[in-house]
């Protein structure tokens, strides 16, 4: 990563009539990462990378990417960025190469740099030979990578991706992650959108989004240092019935079961949190192992969905 920024936003905002999309968001992120945004769905994400891209105009505050001006020059900013939509917005009834072919002359490249780059893009996300097959006959992660492929034809610097990999399978993704930091190793900076706990941990830097203003920021590892929180991890036979009675209970924040096990989220003025815990399944008769554990980012995305992480 570099000391620039690639976007710096200072009380972004968004309404739609009397919905508050985006509440003054202020961001900085630097050149050269992967930046990724966390959140439940309508919580501003998409809304947000819209207004960075200059497709929708913002109600107050005001944004620069890459050092334009998002609000006067929207067009100039365009030329220098790629933005791949949740939903494959490519033609299912054209070919890869023809849609490649296509989004080339949409960025206006001559020909022979259009086709070079095609022959790189083909070989590099390994789509060479279905270059003649129809997009809407390839697999979910074929897809995805025909998709992204068409956003960078015209090497951008910045890309912004909206829930990339939402509808393929897990080898799919983490080979489109691979593809990612092949990108930040050449100087592009990514944003992007996800659900997936796995994906945030792989980001440079995260913003968690709630309710359309930010909960918390930072790497994945500044913030779960910095939870203000004691994580309980308790191994059960009888774990939904351990979690409603904890539950009940005022210094309990929450309970959040992960496989076999409960992590439960302690407040941290409790000097004996296990004690108390024992304490508090004693006369249910139901037996427990519990310790201590390193909170993991879905406990940093409870806490700051609760509101409750430091400012």
């Amino acid at each position: 990563m570099t000391g620039n920024l690639a976007i710096s936003a200072t009380n972004l905002t968004r309404k739609f009539g009397n919905i508050l999309a985006v509440d003054h968001l202020n961001l900085e992120i630097p050149e050269a990462c992967i930046f990724g945004f966390l959140g439940p769905n309508g919580c501003g994400k998409s809304t947000t990378i819209r207004m960075l891209c200059g497709l929708l105009t913002a109600t107050e505050g005001e944004a620069t990417v890459l050092g334009i001006d998002v609000a006067r020059h929207p067009e100039v900013l365009k030329r220098r960025i790629g933005y791949m939509t949740q939903r494959f917005s490519l033609y299912d009834d054209l070919t890869a190469l023809e849609n490649l072919r296509f989004m080339g002359d949409i960025y206006r490249l001559d020909r022979q740099t259009r086709d070079d780059r095609i022959a790189l893009l083909l070989e590099r996300f390994e789509l060479e030979a279905l270059s003649n097959q129809l997009a809407g006959t390839m697999s979910g992660g074929q897809r995805q990578r025909l998709a992204l492929m068409a956003v960078t034809l015209h090497e951008p610097d910045l890309l912004f991706l909206d829930e990339p990999t939402s509808a393929v399978d897990p080898e799919s993704r983490r080979q489109f992650w691979e593809f990612l930091f092949d990108m930040v190793d050449t100087g592009t900076t990514i944003l992007v959108t996800t659900h997936f706990m796995d994906e945030a941990e792989r980001c440079h830097g995260l913003a968690i989004l709630d309710k359309g203003a930010l909960a918390a920021s930072g790497s994945p590892r500044q913030m779960k240092e910095s939870l203000p929180i004691t994580v309980i991890e308790i191994e059960s036979g009888h774990s939904r019935a351990v979690r409603d009675l904890l539950l009940l209970n005022s210094k309990v924040v929450d309970v959040a079961q992960i496989g076999t096990l409960l992590h439960a989220l302690v407040d941290p003025g409790e000097a004996e949190p296990i004690r108390h815990l024992q304490r508090l399944l004693r006369q249910s008769g139901i037996k427990t192992e519990m310790k201590v554990v390193v909170p993991n980012l879905e406990d940093v995305f409870v806490m700051a969905t609760h509101g409750l992480m430091p400012a």
